[in-house]
């Protein structure tokens, strides 16, 4: 028994405090680094979260200071996004090679300078570039966050530590429209990103200090498998995002398209048959994994290309300025801080399946009610119920769906699941900004309150029907399944497919 706990720490990469009794670290250790742990993580899992959101409501600042067309204010978003996502699953296996705390404070120094270049940026072409290198920074840091908090919060504990790590980054959602329009309004759209650094600077000493380091046993790199996603996702991303100022049918439009789709595909294949891939597919094989990640996916999907849409409508349409905006997002990006700890105790007490299928309904059912009730001269008081159900969708969805999806693997492949599924919620902002963008372009516009309506009207159904998707996606994984650590019968499963592939 003792050489077993042996063997089951070492696979969570976890380390034992000198002196204490094999098996059992001495529990003051335990809670001390605990605490630290989910400090420290979640703070930079609240600076990776608030960049997603946090230029939503400076965009139109930006485009009237820089300039620039729809294309360029995606790709102001979607350079984060698309490096944040492609680069994640690698992000979590360079930690697992070269040592989990070495790379998260490497990811976290390399986004805090790219921020501090971004608040520097001259012009238009400057800002995306800097925004794809914190892009990069995130995606080294932020897969690492959960694999260090799982690693060091004991099983029992973690549906908790998780709702709070998702209450923090829900927190960032809430605060990132806000803090942008605040900001943008009263002092410069510049300090949105300046922000970052003192954040950074702060945390950079804590964490070398608090966190301990790990490794997962034998983890090898797959520069083969990075390669063929990065390129294959940009292409798909590139395609969508400038198929509204390049035709549909236009030969880039069209190459980013098939070249990235083939990539894919090779990404996919690669998986299956290469030694070690990034992502083994077969993981996939675990219904419970597979659904879960669909469902964060589509989630995504709607969830940013809507609000990427309705944070300028508010401006644009309504008129309100940029830190009103933000106010009256509130009851949606805001709901998390209050809803998540909430929703990451019920997944412990009545399982995260049926809290994550309710978020994503809700999250559908907001989004109809905005398509049914928009309009130029909508009152507030009109928007404020669909903006309400968002929110309580958003934050059922985001602590028992991190709950869910490390139930269904073993502690050794936690980093490669944790870095899988981030980058698919990057991958569904970035897709989700550029398909409901373009279906906003294709039917209306810039010029006047009724063409904005009429564009973004025909989105807002899209990004329901996803989310309708999504929430079939949710009840597709077992019932019973997703407590706050992985059950017998999940690592059991885990290890089967592992024998399998």
């Amino acid at each position: 028994m003792e050489q077993q706990t042996d063997q089951q720490a070492a696979g969570h990469g976890e380390q034992r405090e000198p002196g204490a009794a094999p098996g059992r670290p001495k529990e003051r250790a335990l809670s001390g680094g605990a605490g630290w742990a989910l400090v420290i993580t979640s703070v930079a899992g609240f600076m990776a979260a608030l960049d997603n959101l946090v230029v939503t409501t400076a965009l139109p600042s930006i485009r009237e200071d820089l300039g620039g067309a729809l294309s360029d204010l995606e790709w102001t978003v979607s350079a984060y996004t698309l490096t944040f996502a492609v680069l994640l699953m690698f992000g979590a296996a360079l930690g697992d090679r070269f040592g989990r705390r070495r790379l998260f404070l490497g990811g976290l120094a390399l986004f805090t300078a790219a921020s501090a270049a971004a608040a520097l940026a001259p012009g238009i072409e400057a800002l995306i570039a800097a925004r794809a290198v914190q892009g990069v920074g995130a995606a080294v840091m932020m897969p690492l966050t959960l694999t260090l908090l799982t690693a060091a919060v004991p099983a029992e504990r973690r549906g908790m530590a998780f709702g709070i790590w998702g209450a923090v980054n829900g927190l960032a959602v809430a605060s990132g429209p806000l803090i942008g329009g605040g900001l943008t309004e009263h002092i410069s759209w510049h300090w949105i990103f300046w922000l970052n650094v003192p954040i950074g600077l702060l945390l950079l000493p804590l964490a070398r200090l608090r966190l301990r380091e790990s490794y997962a046993p034998g983890a090898r790199l797959d520069i083969r498998g990075t390669v063929l996603i990065s390129l294959g996702l940009f292409g798909i991303v590139y395609a969508l995002v400038t198929a509204t100022s390049n035709g549909w049918t236009s030969a880039r439009v069209l190459g980013g398209l098939i070249g990235g789709a083939v990539l894919v595909a090779a990404f996919i294949r690669h998986g299956l048959v290469a030694k070690n891939p990034m992502l083994p597919m077969r993981m996939f094989k675990n219904r419970g994994f597979a659904a879960i990640n669909a469902a964060t996916m589509l989630m995504f999907v709607g969830m940013f290309g809507s609000i990427f849409l309705l944070s300028q409508f508010l401006q644009t349409v309504i008129g309100y300025g940029p830190t009103e905006a933000g106010l009256r997002m509130l009851p949606w990006t805001g709901m998390p801080m209050i809803v998540a700890p909430i929703a990451g105790y019920l997944s412990d007490r009545i399982g995260g399946r049926p809290v994550v299928t309710a978020g994503l309904a809700l999250q559908a059912i907001g989004l109809g009610w905005f398509a049914l009730i928009i309009s130029p001269n909508v009152s507030y008081a009109e928007q404020l119920p669909a903006l309400i159900v968002c929110g309580a969708g958003m934050a059922l969805f985001i602590a028992p769906a991190v709950n869910l999806l490390m139930s269904t693997v073993r502690g050794a492949e936690q980093g490669i699941a944790s870095g899988a599924n981030n980058a698919l919620r990057e991958i569904g902002g970035a897709l989700g900004i550029a398909v409901l963008g373009s279906i906003f372009a294709a039917h209306g516009g810039y010029g006047s309150g009724a063409l904005f309506v009429r564009g973004v009207t025909p989105a807002l159904w899209v990004g329901a029907g996803i989310l309708g998707l999504g929430t079939l996606a949710a009840l597709l994984f077992p019932r019973g399944r997703g407590g706050a650590g992985a059950t017998a019968d999940d690592v059991s499963d885990a290890r089967e497919l592992q024998a399998a592939g």
